[in-house]
């Protein structure tokens, strides 16, 4: 058994080199992130940079004019959003004390008639239940202070990683096509032509997941945005905005919007059914984005599982932390790539017997 199956030591060498990959993808795993994220991005901005660079352009100013027009457009997001979330924040803390004084008037008494609890709510009731907090616990402080050193210094590794992106991001974009040229002469000629296929089909797939994640990113604004408006929500729009444009880091975007939906509901309706509306809005969104939206634009082009999406969110979370919450999706397009490709090549070898099956190609239609 030296031509073919496991004793093959082609096939063993090339399975010990996937397992040092793997090893160090684990062990490089907290410097990862901003690398990975930059190709990511490197990847989306490409084909702009390849149509701006010309016999007037250089590739290095190309890189330049595509980094300023995304400066510009992040900008002019945060100039739309931040107004309108600072004008809510002051709305909210003018209403606060009529929402105490809501809160006082109806569920101190519910509670009282329901379950014997004598409970006030106004603004010199928390101050003093504040302050005998702190004072009833002296070691409050010294581990409030701790948790703020340990936090402030994971805030600080992780916007050295993301002040990152942007530099890796402009010399992967510069070096893009040289990179691709390297690569391409390192590969075995003899296999040159199945690696442009596997590359190619992973290029369609990734293109797939991209155009329809903007879809539903689109799509799931202008719901929120309408939806939180027809429930009667002033500061539907900037919720809206946030809501759906963090629908591509799945759950979270959705928590932060049905968190601020609520907090904003509860401070400006006089009764709860304002904030049962503002709630029907976000469960119908969850279930038309998770159930219809999502599988219909980006699940069914790249023929990911809702079960092996899950499992991919988790396990690039796990490994790689908020990146890999981000790169879990596209990640796990390319491994779906390799999983069709080596299924068709296990099928046809001699270790899967004598009967042939046929695998699909492609995604399900």
């Amino acid at each position: 058994m030296t031509g073919t199956g496991f004793a093959n030591p082609r096939m063993v060498a090339w399975l010990v080199i996937a397992l040092i990959a793997a090893w160090l993808v684990w062990l490089l795993s907290p410097i990862l992130a901003p690398f990975l994220a930059g190709a990511i991005f490197a990847y989306m901005l490409n084909p702009l940079v390849n149509r701006l660079e010309g016999r007037y352009v250089g590739r290095t100013l190309a890189v330049v004019l595509v980094l300023i027009l995304t400066l510009i457009a992040v900008v002019a997001l945060l100039l739309l959003v931040l107004p309108l979330f600072y004008k809510e924040a002051v709305a909210m803390s003018e209403r606060l004390p009529d929402f105490l004084a809501w809160l006082d008037n109806r569920l101190a008494p519910w509670l009282r008639e329901r379950f014997g609890i004598a409970a006030q709510f106004d603004l010199d009731t928390l101050k003093q239940l504040t302050t005998q907090f702190l004072q009833s616990d002296q070691g409050f402080m010294p581990r409030l202070l701790g948790s703020l050193q340990i936090g402030g210094l994971a805030l600080l590794g992780f916007s050295i990683k993301l002040l990152l992106v942007p530099v890796v991001l402009f010399y992967l974009m510069r070096d893009w096509n040289d990179l691709i040229d390297r690569i391409d002469r390192m590969i075995p000629r003899h296999r040159l032509a199945q690696v442009q296929g596997i590359a190619r089909e992973v290029d369609a797939v990734l293109a797939e997941f991209l155009r329809g994640q903007m879809v539903v990113i689109i799509v799931m604004i202008c719901y929120y945005s309408l939806a939180l408006w027809s429930a009667g929500l002033e500061f539907a729009l900037p919720i809206g905005i946030i809501t759906g444009g963090l629908v591509f880091i799945p759950y979270v975007g959705a928590f932060i919007g049905f968190l601020l939906g609520t907090v904003s509901a509860l401070l400006q309706f006089d009764s709860f059914t304002g904030v049962l509306f503002v709630w029907l809005a976000f469960g119908i969104g969850q279930v038309l984005e998770g159930m219809v939206i999502t599988p219909l634009l980006v699940g069914k082009r790249i023929g990911l599982h809702p079960v092996a999406v899950i499992f991919a969110l988790l396990a690039f979370g796990q490994v790689f932390g908020f990146f890999g919450v981000l790169l879990a999706l596209p990640a796990s397009a390319i491994l779906l790539v390799c999983m069709r490709r080596m299924g068709r090549a296990y099928v046809a070898s001699p270790l899967y017997g004598e009967t042939k099956i046929t695998l699909p190609e492609g995604p399900p239609k």
